[in-house]
């Protein structure tokens, strides 16, 4: 093997060539239809030219000196998604989802000091990072709520605050709007209504769901987001942007305040005082990339109807697929589709073979499914973020997954073979 590091350089041309086939061939690629394991969409190719560019300007964001159009394109665009949530909230750009958690509870965190160590609550579906971020943030061990439909349950919810304290306790409640498993979302409304009686905080995370925003069909399945002190939203989700593109909006600018920081060499007093933007505080981060960059090309270019049309493309894809399983004898589907999200299995196939049929496929390089734990049982996850697929792809991707079953258990199908593969066929999502 040619060494990482060679004595000589081979030159740009030939490293670029060499590397970049390498990956490209060894890559996931999410712009195929039968790539659909994950919330990792097909970046659009606008927002794809703006990434490169920010990439060659390469601006910094830790000053107003080094990035003075991103710095004010960056509070244009981070304002302008905040109040699509509440009229006063601002936002922070982020890594994703993960980081937007953390600062979340960072903010609550400090937001309540005053009042005792915070309590974070969370239900069953809620995101890994949110116990990570507590367990970073050395805060009490999260209490987990029960989420016996796959959403968190809000008379749970009130039960575990009454039990945990009085009303000067402080909490903060994590609801989820677009679950990683199976794209479910928490009854945002009542839950700020239980966490308005406690006088808890309240976050949700919406990495996935936060694309809903866009749509004026879909919006209102968001209801009683406005209610949340934090929300997480992440754009290279439902919003196919090139990683990394998240946002923390924040309901009330003030709790911002906490993360002032001071460094002479790039906030000096003199040049906030004259009026320079001071961007430490923007972030925990000191160096960052102007992602906002991409984001903003992409509202230009395509403004809120042709976001909302993509939205809605790939969840009627969604409910066409879950249409498809329904009235196919040899699979089973776990629910209707909330967002873009599919779960289902082959019917007289076991946990473990399950397993060996998602393995097969990945390892064969034919299609890239996802898998989830629920109901005690284990399901195929197909995240449907690709705007191109078609119908004729998802009839695709069950033949396929018919066949690795079939080589899986060594022995043929039960029942006739289906012979209405066309239910789809023909239609085109809206």
């Amino acid at each position: 093997a040619e060494p990482v590091l060679p004595p000589h350089g081979t030159g740009p041309e030939a490293a670029l060539r060499t590397l970049v086939h390498a990956l490209a061939e060894g890559a996931a690629d999410p712009a195929d239809p039968l790539c659909a394991a994950h919330l990792h969409c097909p970046p659009l190719a606008v927002a794809t030219a703006a990434d490169l560019a920010a990439s060659a300007l390469n601006p910094s964001m830790d000053s107003w000196d080094q990035a003075p159009a991103a710095s004010a394109l960056e509070a244009l665009v981070t304002r302008a998604l905040a109040t699509e949530i509440h009229p006063t909230a601002d936002a922070l750009v982020t890594t994703g989802g993960t980081e937007s958690n953390q600062l979340a509870l960072l903010l609550a965190r400090e937001a309540t000091a005053h009042r005792g160590p915070l309590r974070l609550l969370a239900g069953e579906n809620a995101h890994h990072s949110l116990t990570r971020a507590a367990w970073l943030l050395g805060l009490p061990e999260p209490v987990t709520v029960p989420a016996p439909a796959g959403t968190l349950d809000p008379a749970a919810l009130d039960e575990a605050l009454n039990e945990l304290g009085g009303p000067h306790t402080p909490f903060l409640v994590a609801a989820t709007a677009g679950t990683t498993d199976a794209g479910l979302i928490d009854p945002l409304h009542d839950i700020a209504d239980v966490c308005a009686a406690h006088r808890a905080r309240l976050h949700i995370d919406a990495a996935y769901g936060g694309g809903l925003l866009f749509s004026d069909v879909r919006r209102h399945l968001l209801h009683g987001i406005d209610r949340a002190h934090t929300v997480t939203l992440d754009l290279h989700k439902l919003g196919w942007q090139p990683a990394a593109a998240g946002l923390l909006a924040v309901r009330d600018p003030d709790d911002l305040a906490t993360l002032a920081h001071r460094a002479d060499y790039l906030n000096a007093d003199d040049d906030t005082d004259a009026g320079l933007p001071d961007l430490l505080g923007r972030s925990l981060r000191t160096t960052r990339r102007p992602d906002i960059l991409k984001i903003a090309v992409t509202l230009k270019a395509l403004g809120r109807t042709g976001l909302g049309a993509l939205v809605d493309q790939v969840c009627d894809l969604a409910q066409h697929f879950a249409a498809l399983i329904d009235a196919h004898p040899r699979y089973e589907l776990y629910d209707t589709p909330t967002i873009s999200t599919v779960l289902f299995r082959p019917t007289g196939v076991d946990d473990t073979h399950l397993a060996h049929v998602r393995r097969r496929l990945l390892t064969e390089g034919t299609a890239v499914l996802g898998r989830a734990d629920l109901t005690g049982r284990r399901w195929l996850k197909a995240t449907l973020l690709n705007p191109h697929t078609r119908p004729g792809d998802l009839t695709t991707l069950l033949d396929l997954v018919t066949g690795a079953g079939e080589e899986a258990t060594g022995t043929p199908p039960a029942g006739p073979p289906h012979t209405t593969p066309d239910l789809l066929e023909g239609t085109t999502p809206r």
